[in-house]
């Protein structure tokens, strides 16, 4: 499977072939953990700061906010299903980062299910002090996300 080099680096450290492959394995799942991290900060980032504030300065407010509300169960499917994943990926490396990217799924499970259906009714029904509260509230939550995700990719340089 390795060229002869590797075998006989294995033997000089007293490693097996199998022992690099293993360490191969790791280190790439390693960076596949790293990648996924780095697509959810800029997936985050990208969504909140670019597409957002496109939409709102090139669209009606109205059309931008009806736009933004069908994206918005996509965002937080992708955040979730990011995040999960890049949680999987950090299990067996860092243990502060499998819980950072866990707890980052789970609340935005919560966004999307709780907050985001009673930002809708509030917006429906008109109550606009509600859904500032609300807004704010699910934009909190989101800045944290990105923030924590930063926060994450800067512990790794």
């Amino acid at each position: 499977m390795f060229p002869d080099r590797w075998d006989k680096r294995a033997c000089s450290l007293g490693q097996t072939t199998t022992d690099i492959h293993f360490q191969g394995s790791r280190s790439m799942i390693l960076s596949f953990a790293v990648l996924s991290s780095a697509l959810l900060f800029g997936g985050m980032t990208l969504y909140s700061f670019g597409f957002a504030a496109f939409l709102f300065a090139a669209l009606p407010a109205q059309t931008a906010g009806a736009t933004l509300r069908r994206a918005f169960p996509w965002f937080y499917g992708f955040v979730i299903v990011t995040a999960a994943v890049a949680a999987l990926l950090w299990w067996s490396h860092d243990t502060r980062f499998t819980v950072l990217m866990g707890v980052v799924a789970a609340t935005t499970v919560l966004v999307r299910q709780i907050l985001m259906p009673a930002i809708n009714r509030a917006t429906d029904a008109g109550q606009r002090r509600r859904f500032k509260w609300l807004h704010g509230l699910s934009v909190v939550v989101t800045l944290g996300h990105i923030a924590a995700t930063g926060w994450l990719l800067t512990q790794l340089v």
